[in-house]
């Protein structure tokens, strides 16, 4: 067997790597690379250590565009193979592609507009929503545990990974034909925390020999435990007080639907004020949807809940905003109101409108519930700047500012190494990826203290065999 890195190495995004195994390759994920604009484009127009045509079949852990928002530009490129994926996630990318080739059509039109006043030449997008869809074509899907050959001597199942609905760890069967060997390589996908309030635990895999895995917050522990409904029952009670508006910014899949719940519970309770709820971002409002077509990826607690007749993401008091003109309204709404808007990093989208309409009201809070990467504007007001830009222009923070880490779906550094113990076979070889340098560096010493065969940090480009 041969494995390269070919994205999310020494980085959390871009996900990418390639399995080759009895003259067949299979790529796992197909993630965008997110960072700079320019550097961007160019390393996801092109694949830089395989060909398209090549590929015989990609296995996809879950829908975040860091993992499948590629997938539209590989199958231009002529992938012609299957694209394995539980039912959930090819649902979710049915929307995320799609909001994703908008967003490049809009970026493209937005920096071709100074490229051509310079005389540069214009930019394309990487792909289009059209392409976007003939990609779901390709996708064949498969539940949770099942078992399915996807190549000569490999084998796939999907074990679930509770990060978000849909994830899951892809663990392969592999019979090397020319050897007779036998073996089990693991790819961990983005790994959960457990104790979700939507999903279930991530569920141990056995008898590993190979394994790749997720390292994002190696080295990094959250600030709360993973249930903290106290704690947002507190912070909304107080924010709510003197007729205040609540602004939180929130990642459209996962984070919004998981804050519905809580809130609705809260609410049912009579633990937290009965105002106005409002969900404004068209992306979250149809995720909200795909969430209620796959009770199988739900925790007992949830599942109890729904066949209760009680739809956990539905209550009274709130409304889904999908116009721009009912989101404009929201600039005018007089009285205390909860505003759940994305980007949850505050970079782009209806969330903007609200921050520049609030942010300067010493009465309101904005409450953050996600991980916001380093220099976005949501980092900005994370760390209380006295002036943050918005729109080109420069706006005071008065507003309080509130952070709930308990909310990340991402397993912390002790969580990992719990992960790690909990999976269990010889794992020969581990390989760490998905974090910065300093994150995967940090988690394979912590394993290396509790594992004597070999760790390693995964190096963008490398080839190993085993």
């Amino acid at each position: 067997m041969k494995l390269t890195f070919c994205g999310a190495a020494g980085t959390t995004t871009g996900s990418q790597h390639l399995l080759e195994v009895n003259g067949k390759k299979i790529l796992l994920d197909c993630g965008l690379y997110q960072g700079r604009r320019n550097d961007a484009y160019e390393r996801n127009k092109e694949f830089r250590y395989f060909s398209p045509t090549d590929l015989d079949a990609v296995v996809l852990s879950h829908a975040h565009i860091d993992h499948s928002g590629n997938l539209p530009n590989l199958c231009n490129q002529g992938f012609t193979g299957n694209i394995y994926t539980t039912f959930a996630t090819r649902d979710l990318c049915q929307i995320m592609l799609a909001d994703s080739a908008r967003i490049q059509e809009g970026d493209v039109k937005y920096v071709n507009r100074k490229r051509a006043k310079k005389g540069q030449p214009l930019y394309t997008p990487i792909y289009t929503e059209q392409d976007a869809e003939r990609c779901l074509r390709q996708f064949v899907n498969i539940d949770y545990e099942r078992k399915l050959p996807i190549a000569d001597g490999v084998t796939l199942q999907f074990i679930d990974a509770g990060h978000i609905l849909g994830s899951a760890q892809v663990v392969l069967d592999v019979h090397e034909i020319a050897t007779d060997r036998r073996k089990r390589f693991m790819f961990s996908g983005d790994v959960g925390r457990g104790d979700n309030e939507l999903l279930r635990d991530p569920v141990p895999v056995e008898n590993v020999d190979f394994l790749l895995m997720e390292s994002t917050y190696g080295g990094r522990e959250h600030e709360l435990a993973a249930s903290a409904d106290d704690r947002i029952r507190d912070v909304l009670a107080n924010a709510l007080k003197g007729r205040a508006k609540v602004i939180i910014p929130a990642f459209a899949v996962e984070r919004t639907q998981q804050l519905l719940y809580v809130l609705h519970r809260l609410l049912e309770a009579g633990e937290i004020p009965d105002v106005p709820i409002f969900v404004d971002s068209p992306l979250a409002v149809n995720a909200t949807e795909i969430f209620r077509l796959h009770p199988e990826c739900f925790n007992p607690e949830l599942y109890t809940f729904l066949f209760e007749k009680r739809d956990p993401f539905g209550f009274e008091g709130l409304t889904l905003i999908r116009s721009v003109a009912k989101s404009r309204e929201l600039n005018t709404l007089e009285g205390p109101a909860i505003i759940i808007s994305a980007s949850g990093m505050c970079e782009a989208g209806r969330v903007l409108h609200h921050l520049k309409n609030n942010i300067e009201d010493r009465r309101n809070t904005i409450l953050f519930v996600g991980y916001c990467a380093e220099n976005t504007l949501g980092w900005k007001i994370r760390n209380k700047w006295e002036e943050v830009p918005i729109f080109g222009e420069s706006y005071k923070l008065n507003a309080r500012v509130e952070i709930l880490d308990s909310f990340s779906g991402h397993a912390d550094h002790s969580e990992l190494v719990d992960y790690f113990r909990a999976t269990t076979g010889g794992k020969e070889r581990v390989w760490l990826i998905h974090g910065e340098q300093g994150r995967s560096e940090a988690l394979r010493d912590a394993l290396r203290e509790i594992h004597s065969a070999p760790v390693e940090v995964g190096v963008l480009g490398q080839a190993v065999e085993f």
